[in-house]
Formats: C-alpha cells, structure tokens, sequence
C-alpha cells in the first residue's frame, strides 16, 4: 500500500509542473486558436535560462522564476507581435508549420550556444527528500509544486476578478463578439502569449533541478504539453490543470506497476481511452 500511495503523490507532484505546462499551451489556444508546437522549446529556454542563472550567478532555480517570469513574457508576446499574429487567420497547416519552425529555430540556436551536451543544475537539495508516514518525497518535486499551486491560484485570480483576465476569456469566448463590445483583441493575444510563454518559461525552471538540460528535450514537452491540453479539453484551464495531474498520475503509476519504459504507452492509452467516451475532453464543450 506504501508504494501506491508513493507513487501516486510523486504522480500529482509532478502532475502539478504539467499542469502549469498544459496550462500555458491552452491559454494561447484558447485565444488565438493556434496550437503553439513551439511551447516545449519555449519551456526548454526557461531551463537554460535557470541553468545559467544558477551557474554564472548562483541564483537559486526556484527564485530565478522572479527574472525568468518577465523575460518569458515579453518573449512570448515578440513571438506573438513579429510572427504568429500575421498567420492568425491562415489555413491550420500553415499555423503548424510556423510554430514548428520557429520551435527548431529556438533548439537550433541553444545547441549552437550551449552544444547538445546534457547539462545538469545540481543544487544541495537536487536529491533530497523528506519522509512523511514512511512516504518519501521528493524536496524539488514538492516545492515546484507548491510554487505551480500558488501560480495556478493567482492565474485564477487574475482570469475572474481583473479586467484584463476578463477582457482575455472574453476574447477566448467568442474573439469577433469582444472585438464588438470594445475590447483590443490583438492586445489580449499578445498578453495571452506572453502569459503562456511566462508560465512554460516558469515550468522549466521549475523542474531544471530535476531533469537533464539540452536543446531537443522541448518536442517531448510540446507532445506531453498537447496530450494534456487535449485531454483536459481544448481552451479550458481548469481542464489543463486537472489533464497534467491526471497524466502526471498515469506516468507514475505506470513506471511503478508495468514499466518505465511504458509509462509513455499507459498514458496515450489513457488519453484515447477518455477521447474515445469524452471527444471534447474532461472539461471541454463541443462546439457547435
């Protein structure tokens, strides 16, 4: 029972840093209606960014977020202003195909600065844990959890009581109805994407301690990032949250019960699984 319950709280540990990455992808669908294939690449400049602020000025990872937030933010919303706002109303492939681009313009220019040798943030606590009722925890998974609940608790705040968060959800609702009520449509998809990007940046600080760094590890995010969106229903960020938790579990319990090498196979099962009795995803509404 002990590793059950160890493997199913390393799952929601976990599950919780997703969540801020799913999160992120679905905000920026959610308003411009493109899937961003380049958020994993965008997660992976926010762990070199930790790495060197680590490194080269002994910043903590985790305090880091305080300058990676920002610097994410007015990156994502460049992104936004320079490229993706010119191909908003372009057919989807093309959306695709620019994301995509610029997500290897993104790990192409990391490996020509920092080459594609795994670099590893190796703090004091990178190994630590603490024992709660004969249940290990891991200390980096539990304080990037703590750190993504408070985030993912100001989000919220931020969507339902600012006017900026309203004129955004707004936007998302139904884009060509805000623009009729006044609100500045293109102003709320560059906060969009500044925000997604601000908190992908934030994921990859969060687990830097936890994982190795180098160019290519952004396509695995951008798949699981996708999953998750798509899982806890497009456009919708409670269901974002609830997918990287749900799928944080799946990894989990599968590396324990079946195999390490299969935790990928128990989690796209489980995704067509829910696709298959729930098209629209756990919170998601069909669209008509």
């Amino acid at each position: 029972m002990i590793v059950f319950f160890q493997s199913l709280l390393s799952g929601v540990l976990i599950g919780g840093v997703y969540a801020l990455i799913g999160i992120g992808l679905t905000i920026i669908f959610g308003v411009m209606r493109i899937i961003n294939f380049a958020h994993g690449d965008i997660m992976m400049i926010g762990m070199y960014l930790a790495y060197n602020l680590f490194t080269l000025a002994g910043v903590d990872p985790f305090l880091s977020i305080v300058i990676i937030v920002p610097v994410m933010f007015l990156f994502g919303a460049l992104l936004q202003k320079l490229f993706i706002n010119r191909i908003l109303n372009a057919l989807p492939q093309n959306q695709i195909l620019l994301t995509i681009g610029l997500g290897l313009i993104m790990s192409n220019t990391m490996m020509l600065i920092f080459t594609s040798d795994y670099k590893i943030l190796s703090t004091t606590y990178s190994s630590s844990s603490v024992n709660l009722f004969g249940i290990s925890i891991s200390e980096p998974l539990a304080i990037s959890f703590a750190i993504t609940a408070a985030i993912t608790a100001a989000l919220y705040w931020f969507f339902l009581k600012t006017d900026t968060g309203q004129a955004i959800r707004a936007t998302a609702q139904d884009r060509e109805a805000a623009q009729l009520m006044g609100i500045n449509v293109k102003r709320m998809s560059i906060i969009a994407c500044g925000v997604g990007a601000a908190l992908a940046g934030t994921a990859g600080a969060l687990i830097s301690p936890t994982y190795y760094i180098f160019p290519q590890i952004g396509s695995a995010f951008t798949l699981k990032a996708f999953v998750i969106t798509v899982l806890g229903g497009m456009g919708s960020v409670l269901g974002a949250t609830l997918g990287g938790v749900v799928i944080g579990i799946a990894e989990s319990m599968g590396a324990v019960y079946i195999s390490s090498g299969w935790k990928d196979v128990v989690v796209f099962i489980l995704f067509l699984l829910i696709l298959l009795f729930k098209p629209s995803g756990l919170m998601g509404k069909s669209r008509t």
